[in-house]
């Protein structure tokens, strides 16, 4: 019994726990402000250009927290990162509408953290965008996809990623065994970076299992091939037996 009152505390403790990392208003949409939270390393008040990755959580554009990667936040700014979660507007559940609203946000908060760089002690040319799941097609789109830019935003400060790191992402948003068709329908061209690999797009890493049922090794496969079709580093990793989100 002891045992699991123990357990059922750390995962209480757990879920109350917010996002490490200082927090920033990014931007105030209708009244609500949305908020990304930085973790920075030690520099011994040494300034510093360090490279830096801004997060995206999953949940399926509709549900999910900014706590997501809190371990790799902590983890990479102890490597020397500026590591970033960001908090963004989330589909109703009860509609069909597209992720218009989740990828203008992504953009906006890329567009922040590049035009506050040098605060925050980030090199703007080495910003990377990562993400799980949802997440993950967020953070393949500030680099890969171009507009549905957020009314407001300073469009000559770049949104794109520099580079991506990507877990088991809904990059493919296409009839051909994609994710998300039944939100983005006809107008998949828009919304997924599978759709929209060019020569200008940044590398990327992928780590998939072998055992999502939402995102087939195949898709993967074909977003990893398309990449390097065109020029762009691409690296695929497999987990094996690993299922959606591991």
């Amino acid at each position: 019994m002891r045992t699991l009152l123990l357990v059922l505390t750390l995962a209480l403790t757990a879920q109350a726990a917010g996002p490490v990392g200082d927090k920033h208003v990014y931007k105030t949409v209708d009244g609500r402000e949305l908020s990304l939270y930085v973790v920075s390393p030690e520099t011994n008040g040494k300034p510093q250009m360090a490279p830096a990755v801004v997060f995206y959580h999953g949940g399926g554009w509709t549900g999910g927290q900014p706590t997501q990667f809190n371990d790799w936040a902590t983890h990479l700014a102890s490597r020397g990162m500026v590591a970033i979660q960001v908090q963004y507007r989330l589909l109703d559940k009860s509609t069909k509408d597209p992720p218009t609203i989740c990828v203008e946000d992504a953009k906006s908060a890329m567009r922040w953290v590049r035009s506050h760089a040098q605060e925050l002690g980030i090199d703007p040319n080495r910003i990377a965008a990562g993400g799980g799941s949802a997440g993950g097609h967020l953070a393949a789109f500030v680099g890969m996809v171009e507009g549905h830019d957020a009314d407001g935003d300073d469009k000559n400060v770049s949104a794109k990623a520099n580079a991506l790191l990507l877990f088991n992402p809904v990059f493919d948003n296409g009839p051909d065994g994609g994710w998300g068709t039944a939100r983005v329908g006809d107008r998949y061209p828009e919304f997924s970076p599978a759709h929209n690999i060019s020569a200008d797009d940044p590398p990327a890493i992928i780590f998939l299992g072998t055992s999502d049922k939402l995102i087939d090794v195949a898709v993967g496969e074909r977003f990893r091939d398309g990449m390097k079709k065109v020029g762009v580093r691409c690296e695929l990793q497999l987990f094996e037996d690993q299922p959606h989100g591991f």
